[in-house]
């Protein structure tokens, strides 16, 4: 599944149809409020136009009933004398001031009250009743609101503010879903860049550069697929590195080996003569320095023959071969010459065959595993661990020894660069290119046992 083309295809729909349904949604929303509004602002006014009428009315037969029960001697006045006057409520004096004869006011604690004030002499006669609860102080509370509210619908202007709302709430949609994209496209476009920058690094020539992710779409499958390339281009550059320079010390090798071999076999010719024809007094003097020079040359010719071996490239016979079975069997052989060390394995199950010459793979390990023996020493212990690695089978050879130093790793592959007594330099060099005519390598890698430990790295048949 085109898991980066169903996402630009998802951000594409959502970056045009949300802003697009979500703008329907609030326009239907706004419409349907607006009307709503419009539709409840003229039935409040039309209700408070009749509370207005139903309470005047109400209020007008209230003050008649309550003036005929009054002339009619029904209800029993409160007289209010002059001489009360500074005693009076301050409605009865505001009445009294005004000089009108008669008024009619409702209060008490809840406006349910109605009163008639009538002038009477120089004081003022009151007679209330009760208005059944009709609260006139509510009604006129809400019959203000109701007002309030109608006053307020009618001073907007419903359809201004409508385009006003839909506008502003349409480009707020659309800024969000824009930076939105924005935002999306940036963690499409970024590690794109980041891998264009990668490819031209490598192109550069910078081959251990490497672009960082945690992605697992494509773009990340990718990225991951060229740090593998570039690991890759970097080991190969490094074995064409050791190949060509290997080639360089084989040539170097071959002549040398060559000038020296002249000169090397007339010598000892001559002393085996000299040696042959020594006789009386003094010869046997001769004799024994001739054999010193016989036995140094052959040393010599030992020698060159181990640089003609390492220039030589031996012909290649590549068929399939079980790892296991040529670990266990090169232990075996070297169990004898090495009795004192303990010798161990642990070995992978199912483990692919390799294609190979079984000459080469057998002179590596035999390298490696006399190498981890004589590091050991007497009572030491070398591991030999086989294992499947990405596509290729590894063989690893541990051992209890010393260890490589620091120093000697620059140069651990290098011919003619020995770090044993008596040895020559040649050993892990000739392994190594081996193990590369065979498709693999040599890895220097952290030991098991406190010592070195070197993993061949052969690929799979």
């Amino acid at each position: 599944m085109n898991r980066l083309r169903n996402r630009l295809i998802l951000i594409f729909a959502l970056a045009t149809l949300a802003p697009l349904g979500v703008t329907a949604w609030i326009f239907a929303s706004a419409a349907s409020n607006a009307v709503t509004r419009w539709t409840s602002t003229a039935e409040v006014d039309q209700l408070s136009r009749s509370l207005e009428k139903t309470g005047r009315e109400l209020y007008q037969r209230a003050c008649q009933s309550l003036k005929q029960d009054a002339s009619a001697g029904r209800i029993a006045p409160r007289k209010f004398t002059a001489a009360t006057r500074q005693n009076w409520r301050p409605e009865l004096q505001e009445f009294y001031a005004s000089g009108e004869s008669e008024k009619f006011v409702y209060g008490g604690q809840d406006g349910g009250e109605l009163e008639y004030l009538l002038r009477h002499g120089d004081g003022v006669w009151t007679y209330s009743t009760s208005l059944h609860g009709v609260h006139m102080s509510e009604l006129t509370a809400q019959y203000a609101h109701a007002r309030d509210v109608v006053a307020d619908g009618s001073a907007r202007d419903l359809r201004r503010g409508f385009t006003y709302t839909f506008l502003g709430l349409t480009g707020a949609i659309w800024i969000i879903a824009f930076l939105a994209l924005i935002y999306f496209a940036h963690r499409i476009s970024r590690p794109i860049q980041d891998l264009t920058t990668g490819l031209s690094e490598v192109a550069a020539g910078h081959l251990a550069y490497r672009v960082p992710t945690a992605r697992k779409d494509e773009i990340g499958a990718a990225i991951q697929a060229f740090n593998n390339m570039a690991d890759q281009l970097k080991q190969s550059q490094d074995r064409l590195v050791y190949i060509t320079r290997l080639e360089s010390w084989q040539a170097l090798a071959r002549k040398m080996a060559h000038e020296i071999k002249n000169s090397l076999t007339p010598i000892r010719l001559t002393m085996e003569e000299i040696a042959a024809r020594q006789s009386g007094s003094g010869g046997e003097f001769y004799q024994q320095a001739a054999q010193i020079v016989v036995d140094e040359v052959l040393s010599l010719e030992r020698r060159v023959r181990a640089f003609s071996e390492f220039s030589s490239e031996p012909p290649v016979s590549p068929r399939r071969l079980d790892v296991n079975a040529l670990l266990e069997e090169r232990i075996a052989l070297l169990r004898a010459a090495h009795p004192d060390i303990v010798y161990s394995t642990r070995l992978a199950h199912e483990l692919p065959t390799i294609y190979a010459d079984e000459d080469l793979i057998k002179g590596v390990l035999t390298n490696l595993l006399e190498n981890a023996a004589q590091a050991a020493q007497p009572g030491g212990v070398v591991l030999g661990v086989t294992a499947a690695d990405s596509g290729k089978v590894a063989i690893e050879v541990h051992d209890s020894g010393p260890g490589v130093s620091p120093q000697a790793r620059s140069t651990l592959f290098e011919p003619t660069i020995s770090f044993k007594p008596g040895g020559m330099g040649l050993g892990l060099s000739i392994a190594r290119k081996s193990a590369l005519i065979a498709g693999g390598d040599i890895l220097l890698v952290q030991g098991e046992l406190g010592g070195a430990a070197f993993r061949v790295l052969l690929p799979a048949a």
